[in-house]
């Protein structure tokens, strides 16, 4: 079997294509790379303007070495073999979107660290109860949300449709989309009036 690619050599690659220096780029896409990036390594660090970071369709299982993105804001690690959401604490301060979708992750430990998120796409993967849904809740800027495909969503889903978007957003009352579909609360009549 062919060796993992580097993001050393994702990099230089990338470079070769774009006639850009990946230290100076705001957007760097290292996503499908053959054969797969395997780790996240140390080489990441020299992205000190990146806004937006793509490495999904590889089979990275740890989120690691974001500490010297200081500029990141949206990052997709789509389609890999993530197992839990450790290391992305490093851009907690500027990451606004994490695509995550298709992966391994069962717990949402750590999420409640990512102040500044807006966007969280995550279907596919293994969440299977509420406990672990809520923490979702203590995301203060949280709004987009797909989560389809998870087993707690085909559980709910398998009932009606209605039923887990009604349950979701009782959970995490500031989502504005779930799963694509735009989420229309009745507002309190009065609120705070008595």
């Amino acid at each position: 079997m062919a060796k993992a690619t580097t993001i050393k050599e994702a990099l230089a690659k990338w470079e070769e294509k774009n006639g850009q220096k990946a230290s100076e780029a705001k957007e760097v896409k290292l996503y499908g790379q053959i054969p797969p990036v395997e780790r996240m390594d140390e080489s990441l660090s020299m992205l000190v303007n990146c806004e937006k970071l793509s490495l999904s369709t590889n089979c990275i299982e740890r989120i690691a070495n974001l500490n010297s993105l200081k500029n990141l804001r949206i990052l997709s690690l789509g389609r890999n073999n993530i197992k839990n959401l450790n290391g992305l604490e490093a851009v907690a301060d500027t990451l606004e979107e994490l695509w995550i979708s298709y992966n391994f992750i069962e717990k949402l430990r750590g999420i409640r660290v990512m102040k500044k998120l807006k966007v969280l796409y995550m279907s596919n993967n293994l969440v299977k109860d509420w406990a672990e849904f809520v923490r979702l809740a203590e995301l203060p800027l949280l709004e987009d949300l797909v989560f389809v495909g998870n087993p707690l969503q085909e559980k709910y889903a398998s009932d009606q449709k209605n039923n887990w978007i009604e349950e979701a957003t009782k959970r995490v009352p500031k989502l504005k989309k779930l799963d694509g579909i735009l989420v229309i609360k009745e507002e309190e009549e009065d609120e705070g009036a008595n």
